[in-house]
């Protein structure tokens, strides 16, 4: 298959780094999606969002002379311009976070998965913050 810039095309996640994902692209060619392409959101670990052997839609944002394939899973998301696409309640853009499913997760569970996530991330960050001060210094306080 013929890559073309601007095409939208399904591919596999078969390596993840700290600034993107890779991805085989029909054709046995692999391209790579910079994490900020990767969700409409900020994105700070982007394991949160994609992992290995996951199906994803890019579409073909450069193709390099040296043959390096620039790709973009947000812009894979936008609707044609013009038309307003409808969101999914509770995903920003309607974005997938990990694993595509057939049936929609109900309100309870998806308020389930994020209470659980915010509690762990809280207690991540009372964890790191044990034994530090707090980001003050006491000396000079006493009176």
């Amino acid at each position: 298959m013929q890559l073309e810039v601007g095409a939208v095309v399904e591919g596999k996640v078969t390596g993840i780094t700290k600034f993107g994902a890779f991805v085989e692209l029909p054709g046995g060619k692999t391209g790579m999606v910079h994490i900020s392409e990767v969700a409409p959101t900020y994105v700070k670990e982007i394991r949160d969002f994609v992992t290995e052997n996951q199906t994803v839609k890019v579409k073909i944002l450069s193709i390099g002379e040296d043959g390096k394939v620039s790709l973009s899973m947000k812009k894979a998301m936008d609707p044609a311009p013009g038309r307003r696409r409808a969101v999914s309640p509770g995903r920003p853009g309607g974005f997938e976070w990990h694993n595509s499913r057939s049936e929609p997760a109900s309100f309870e569970d998806m308020m389930s998965k994020f209470k659980q996530a915010s509690d762990e991330k809280m207690s991540d960050l009372k964890r790191s913050m044990d034994g530090k001060h707090g980001g003050f210094s006491r000396r000079g306080s006493r009176g």
